[in-house]
């Protein structure tokens, strides 16, 4: 029986005669970039300022919609076109803007990532006889702050908002808001609860209140050292007052 045990051995294919040694392991590689965030509205940290003119619109009012990709610290890192303002120039200032400006990165477990994101503009036409003037922020509570009137917060320095009057599109416009603050009373999580119908407007409202820093004055039922506090406020925007 020996001979015919090592005749059989003999014969197996020749390939089975490698199953002893181990299978070649693959080195995975593991990605520690943090995916990024999807929106379809962006926060601003510097909202974009595109410089135009009426000759610029070829005489009619212009929309565009701009893909925005930014980093984790909020440096836009490419910008394309989501839809056209049928003017490939007028589409160029607006991109050459939105690269110059500054995203709001989005921040979950004291992490920040990258954000995709979106951003309309709405270009009008300004009366030949016009001029634009500039809003500041004046808004309920700044200016009771002002006439030293009771206020539940006071802004530190009065925020920075930039603002012409060409951007209501010819209406009155006004803009209520709500925000959270930290101990050291920095503004957390602005939050429109009741927009102007201009979203551009809205950001603009936002990105002054974002980068705004408030005073409590603390009592025994608030306890807000101790726990986030939320805020409202509001302002308006009257074509007429503008100066």
């Amino acid at each position: 029986m020996k001979p015919l045990l090592l005749l059989a051995l003999s014969i197996l294919p020749v390939h089975l005669s490698h199953a002893a040694q181990p299978p070649l392991e693959l080195t995975i590689q593991k990605s520690s970039a943090q995916s990024a965030h999807l929106t379809t509205r962006i926060q601003w940290a510097d909202f974009p300022k595109p410089q135009y003119k009426n000759s610029d619109l070829n005489q009619q009012n212009r929309a565009a919609i701009i893909r925005i990709y930014a980093d984790e610290t909020g440096d836009v890192t490419k910008a394309t076109v989501q839809e056209s303002t049928g003017l490939k120039a007028l589409d160029e200032k607006l991109v050459n803007a939105v690269l110059q400006a500054k995203v709001k990165p989005f921040v979950e477990d004291d992490t920040a990532s990258a954000v995709i994101g979106y951003q309309v503009f709405n270009l009008n036409l300004t009366p030949d006889n016009a001029e634009a003037c500039n809003y500041t922020f004046d808004s309920k509570n700044w200016l009771a702050q002002q006439q030293q009137q009771k206020v539940p917060f006071q802004y530190q320095t009065q925020p920075m908002l930039g603002l012409d009057s060409t951007q209501l599109n010819g209406h009155d416009r006004q803009v209520k808001f709500s925000f959270k603050t930290d101990k050291q009373g920095n503004v957390k999580k602005p939050k429109i609860t009741k927009g102007s119908g201009i979203y551009e407007l809205d950001q603009q409202v936002l990105h002054a209140v974002a980068n705004s820093k408030v005073s409590v004055k603390r009592t025994a039922s608030t306890l807000w050292l101790y726990k986030k506090s939320k805020f409202k406020d509001a302002i308006e925007f009257d074509l007429e007052s503008c100066h």
